[in-house]
C-alpha cells in the first residue's frame, strides 16, 4: 500500500504533467484542525499541503471547489487548488503555495475586493453541495427564501448541536419562530460568500495583494461575511471603508450582524465549549430585545 507521501507525489505528477518528488516537508503551524505543511520539490516547486484523516477527504474536495468558484470570479486572490488525494487512513488537499506574511497593510483593497466578490450572484440561496465550516457540516440546499434558508440550514442545526452539548438556549425557540422583523425593508440578493471569513483566513502577499483562504462558500446575504469579520477581534477600519466605498451597507446590518454571528458562536461552543455558550445566550436575548423594541 502506498504511503500518503507517495500518493501525493504521484498525484501531483499526474496533475501538473511533470514528475514531482518531495525534497522537504516543513510544518507551518497555525491550523487548529488540519496539519499544514510547505512542500518543496526536488525541482524547487512549492506547494501548500493540508493533511488529516481519510474522513476529511470530502471536506477537502468541497474546499477545493469553493476556492475554484471564488478564483473564477477574478475579484480577489485565493490559492489555486492543485489536487486532493487519500490513502486508507489519511487525506490531503494540495494548494498553490502563496507566501503570505505579516504585511497586513492593504486592508482597504481587501474590502474593495470582497465587495466585488459579493457582486457574483446566483438565482437562489445555497450551494451545489453541503460543505464544512471547520469540522461541522454546513447544509446548503437551495432555497429562494433567504430567511427560510438561514433558519433551516444555519440556525436550526447549530442550535440542535449546541443543545446536544448541554447548552439550554431556552429563548432560542422564540427567536426562531419569527425572523422576519430583522428583514423589514431589506431583501438580500444571493452573493457568493467566502463563508468563514475571520482574520485567520485572510492575509497579504509581499506586494500587498489581499488573499483569502479556507472558505466554506455558498450564495447568501453578503452581510453574513461582513458580520463574521467583526466577531473574533475584527478587521481594521480601512477594510470596512474599502468595502462600503464599493457597496454601502444597509442600516439594519448593525442588528443583523448579531443574528448571523449567532450561528458561528454556537458552532464554536459545539466544537470548543467554554464561554462561547454564554456569548450565544447573551446574543439571543439581545436579538429578542431588539425585536420587542420595534
Amino acid at each position: 500500500m502506498l504511503s500518503l507521501t507517495e500518493v501525493i507525489e504521484s498525484t501531483l505528477g499526474e496533475t501538473t504533467g511533470t514528475p514531482f518528488r518531495i525534497a522537504s516537508s516543513a510544518s507551518l503551524g497555525g491550523g487548529c484542525i488540519h496539519n499544514a505543511r510547505k512542500l518543496t520539490g526536488e525541482d524547487g516547486r512549492l506547494f501548500f499541503l493540508k493533511q488529516n484523516q481519510s474522513s476529511f477527504l470530502e471536506s477537502f474536495q468541497a474546499e477545493a471547489r469553493s476556492l475554484t468558484a471564488i478564483g473564477a470570479t477574478g475579484t480577489i486572490r485565493v490559492p489555486e487548488p492543485v489536487a486532493t488525494c487519500s490513502t486508507r487512513s489519511e487525506s490531503a488537499l494540495v494548494l498553490e503555495f502563496l507566501p503570505i506574511g505579516n504585511h497586513r497593510t492593504n486592508w482597504h483593497s481587501m474590502g474593495k475586493d470582497l465587495a466585488r466578490l459579493h457582486r457574483a450572484t446566483a438565482p437562489a440561496f445555497g450551494w451545489g453541495e453541503d460543505n464544512w465550516i471547520g469540522p461541522s457540516r454546513q447544509f446548503n440546499a437551495w432555497n429562494n427564501d433567504w430567511v427560510a434558508f438561514f433558519r433551516s440550514s444555519r440556525l436550526e442545526p447549530q442550535i440542535r448541536w449546541a443543545r446536544e452539548k448541554g447548552l439550554k438556549l431556552g429563548e432560542a425557540d422564540a427567536l426562531l419562530r419569527d425572523l422576519t422583523p430583522f428583514f423589514n425593508a431589506y431583501t438580500p440578493s444571493p452573493s457568493l460568500l467566502h463563508g468563514d471569513l475571520w482574520a485567520g483566513n485572510a492575509g497579504f502577499l509581499k506586494d500587498g495583494t489581499p488573499v483569502i483562504y479556507d472558505p466554506a462558500s455558498y450564495y447568501g446575504d453578503r452581510e453574513a461575511d461582513l458580520a463574521l469579520t467583526e466577531l473574533f477581534g475584527g478587521f481594521p477600519a480601512p477594510f470596512y471603508e474599502g468595502y462600503t466605498s464599493q457597496w454601502p451597507l444597509d442600516a439594519g446590518y448593525s442588528v443583523r450582524k448579531d443574528l448571523y454571528n449567532l450561528s458561528h458562536l454556537l458552532n464554536h461552543f459545539t466544537l470548543f465549549g467554554g464561554g462561547y455558550g454564554r456569548q450565544a445566550e447573551t446574543v439571543v436575548r439581545k436579538l429578542l430585545e431588539a425585536v420587542s423594541r420595534n
